[in-house]
């Protein structure tokens, strides 16, 4: 069944590149005196694109301004043109063989042929065969098509090695912004939060000191709130509940935190490496973190899932939206998850939802 609807995609997939490649042709024929222009160009690079969506590739085009779009193009052409006479050919061999079948099952000549043992066994062995070059064909034309788009449209070793180079290098830029911007909060956080509260309970300690008994009591509450807040800044540093209980159960200790209600929902194979567990650990924890500031929330949707070789993990809160992705909170999230080779996603429309994704390898 599987491999039936496998062929059934690739007919299709050669049935719309016949259909696509006249029309890359007679695109051809009336930009090739304008190819130096822009509008060309750009025409050109988005009927790349479709064929490359439609052969499935995972090819992202730069722009080429040497016109590679449009030999592409042209050279794909014939290419498509082959395709559709392979499947006219297995339509007409498809029809001759519906019409022997009906009119021999019926004792009926056919051309003045009627059915008799050798005849059957003749395009039973013809058809067969003819059948096996059709297949082979549309197979053919398909590598032959995707062979062309790779060959001519993805970008050059060494250009892809020295891009490559640059995302790593900013990369590792942005690594490093985000390590000081969190130093820069806890800092932030220990100065104007638990450094004052020890300087208020210093006070209250020495006025308790002086004979004001009643002061204990706030000297022990603020002692509490001191104590509460220290563990909220080593948690923001590195939650140790992560390594000792895993991801599933650090998280579900930042939804008894947060202020509104939290779902979560962690279904994992295995356990994820550590880089790409604390990774999903800070996503949960910010975006819930600002979905509580920010977003008006009712309910907060954490989802923690595989698909392929990548964890995704994805927070959606009923907020009233607006979330701004360049926000220092959100942007070193995206460098956090960049420098794993993920990708990172937030949609959050006026009106809502707030959604955020991240996409972090882990094979």
């Amino acid at each position: 069944m599987r491999l039936a609807a496998r062929g059934l995609r690739l007919l299709g997939a050669v049935v719309l590149g016949t259909v696509t490649a006249l029309l890359d042709l007679a695109f051809v024929l009336v930009a090739l005196p304008f190819a130096g222009r822009s509008g060309v160009q750009a025409a050109a690079r988005r009927l790349a694109v479709l064929e490359i969506r439609r052969l499935g590739l995972d090819l992202v085009l730069q722009g080429r301004p040497d016109g590679g779009e449009l030999r592409y193009l042209a050279a794909r052409a014939p290419v498509g043109v082959l395709g559709g006479l392979v499947v006219i050919l297995l339509g007409y061999g498809a029809g001759v063989a519906v019409v022997l079948t009906w009119s021999w099952g019926r004792g009926l000549p056919v051309d003045g042929m009627l059915p008799s043992l050798p005849l059957v066994a003749y395009f039973s062995l013809a058809g067969t065969v003819l059948l096996f070059l059709d297949l082979s064909g549309l197979v053919g034309v398909d590598a032959v098509e995707r062979w062309l788009a790779v060959r001519m449209l993805a970008p050059d070793p060494t250009e892809a090695l020295r891009r490559r180079i640059t995302e790593l290098t900013e990369s590792r830029a942005g690594v490093l912004a985000a390590v000081d911007s969190e130093r820069r909060r806890i800092e932030r956080d220990l100065h104007d939060g638990l450094q004052q509260r020890l300087v208020a309970l210093s006070m209250l300690a020495g006025r308790a000191r002086r004979g004001r008994t009643e002061l204990l009591e706030q000297v022990h509450e603020q002692a509490q709130q001191a104590l509460a807040e220290l563990r909220e800044v080593a948690w923001r540093v590195y939650p140790s509940a992560l390594d000792s209980l895993g991801l599933a159960d650090a998280l579900a200790g930042v939804a008894e935190r947060a202020g509104i209600p939290v779902k979560v929902t962690c279904e994992l194979s295995a356990r994820p490496v550590a880089a790409v567990e604390t990774a999903a650990y800070f996503v949960v924890s910010e975006a819930v973190t600002n979905a509580d500031k920010h977003s008006q929330a009712t309910l907060i949707t954490v989802e923690v899932g595989e698909h392929d070789t990548m964890v995704i993990v994805r927070v959606e809160d009923d907020g009233v939206g607006g979330a701004d992705a360049a926000s220092t909170g959100l942007s070193g999230l995206a460098r956090r998850v960049a420098a794993l080779d993920g990708r990172f996603t937030v949609t959050s429309p006026y009106g809502g939802p707030t959604t955020i994704v991240a996409e972090l390898p882990c094979g």
